[in-house]
């Protein structure tokens, strides 16, 4: 058994970091060819990223309220229900979609002017931002569908097609910037089509997976419901995350400007290690709400050992190569000696508390796949009862320089981390997580 299990969270796991390491691909290719059009319209892309990355960021429990609601169902022998209600969860993330592609459309002046550019570079950041809010239902639908996909314990078909909505988004992007001659909108044009031509192979992918299990492709009205109800906890949490790291950045801010591209560096690379991470907690969701589906409790406990196991030990590994590249990293952001030895302390408290983030990301990942949103959003709001006041703390204080750097990392790699580690860690020792109902 412990074989087949470690072969199953694999099976999941790999294709599952490799559409998730696809994602922020769309983002790089848009910064490299709009970047050759000069740094007016690469300013403006950063401000219409950073907008379009909250809101995205904010509606990704699409997928996470999709993936355990349909694991539960296919878990327990009922995959033509379990396929009707990641479709309801489609549904879903179409009205919402569309909701807020129409209100963002009309909100892009306000939200650009909010950031304070020079004419010209809101000028760019608002062309692009109104060309990509209707690219919005697209990216919500891709997060519902990819969530329908893994609750089917389907990690694969994720993976080709973001694989090649990337491409497509790369030669859509060129031919228009360039081909054509529009500039930063053909990159936005570009990408929009690239974000529909995915929703269109999920449709066909899953109507194929409705008519093999007779399931219904109509909206009920029940599934929408439930969707949006676990939904809205997962949002919750979601909005305590996005607290947490705002106030962050708002405090390394304060400490001045070094000690922010410092953070930028730590943060970067916390990130990329995140995405293994964020995979392993993946077949950990499509796994859990599996098991509790069938109601096999054993085997539950079974992948929540295994999973926690592996999310310790990539933490260590990952940790000993962040502490042996410590000295270097901050050079090859940079290429500046100062700034090397400016993040290297923080990096090195990153290294420490890398086993502890791989059993929090695993831990999330758990509860999510048992369908427990609703403590999740509880327990991110109690998560910054104690980190909120470690940052007052800290910019009470002021320390700057590496030691200042070294502190803000203590506070969110260690007080913030630890939080999350007691919280959730509390939850999986009694049983009442695995009787949430779907």
């Amino acid at each position: 058994m412990p074989d087949t299990l470690n072969r199953d969270i694999l099976r999941l796991a790999v294709p599952a970091l490799g559409a998730l390491v696809a994602e922020p691909l769309f983002l790089i290719v848009d910064s490299a060819l709009v970047g050759h059009l000069g740094i007016t319209p690469l300013a403006g892309l950063g401000i219409a990223s950073a907008v379009l990355q909250t809101i995205v960021g904010l509606m990704v429990f699409l997928a996470y309220s999709t993936t355990p609601a349909v694991a539960r169902r296919f878990g327990a022998g009922d995959p033509s229900r379990a396929v009707s209600v990641g479709i309801d969860g489609m549904w879903l993330a179409l009205g919402i979609g569309g909701v807020l592609a129409l209100i963002g459309y009309v909100a892009t002046p306000f939200l650009v002017g909010l950031f304070g550019a020079t004419p010209l570079v809101s000028e760019q950041a608002e062309t692009y931002l109104g060309i990509s809010m209707w690219g919005l239902p697209a990216m919500l639908i891709v997060f519902a569908a990819t969530g329908l996909l893994r609750g089917m314990q389907d990690t694969v078909t994720p993976l080709w097609i973001a694989g090649i909505g990337f491409a497509a988004n790369a030669l859509l992007n060129w031919l228009f910037i360039y081909g054509v001659g529009w500039g930063i909108a053909g990159s936005a044009v570009g990408t929009v089509l690239a974000q529909w031509g995915m929703v269109a192979a999920y449709v066909v992918v899953i109507a194929r997976l409705a008519r093999r299990h007779a399931a219904s492709v109509r909206p009920h009205r029940e599934g929408v419901r439930g969707s949006a109800r676990s939904g809205g906890w997962l949002f919750l949490r979601t909005v305590s995350l996005r607290v947490a790291l705002l106030a962050t950045v708002a405090v390394a801010t304060a400490l001045g400007t070094g000690e922010l591209a410092g953070w930028q560096v730590a943060f970067t690379i916390f990130s990329t290690a995140a995405f293994a991470l964020d995979a392993l907690a993946i077949a950990a969701q499509a796994l859990i709400g599996k098991g509790l589906g069938a109601g096999d409790r054993p085997m539950v406990k079974r992948v929540l050992g295994r999973t926690l196991a592996w999310g310790a030990w990539f933490g260590l590994i990952v940790g000993g190569v962040i502490a042996a590249f410590s000295g270097v990293i901050g050079l090859l952001f940079t290429g500046d000696p100062q700034v090397a030895a400016l993040v290297q302390p923080a990096l090195i408290v990153l290294a420490v508390a890398q086993p502890i983030c791989g059993v929090v990301f695993v831990l999330d990942g758990v509860l999510i796949g048992a369908g427990d949103a609703r403590y999740l959003a509880l327990a991110g709001v109690l998560n910054l009862v104690p980190y909120v006041p470690a940052l007052v703390i800290i910019g009470m204080l002021q320390p700057h320089g590496a030691a200042g750097l070294a502190w803000l990392s203590v506070a969110f790699f260690g007080v913030y981390m630890l939080a999350r580690l007691a919280t959730l860690g509390w939850r999986v020792r009694g049983t009442t997580w695995m009787t949430i109902p779907a």
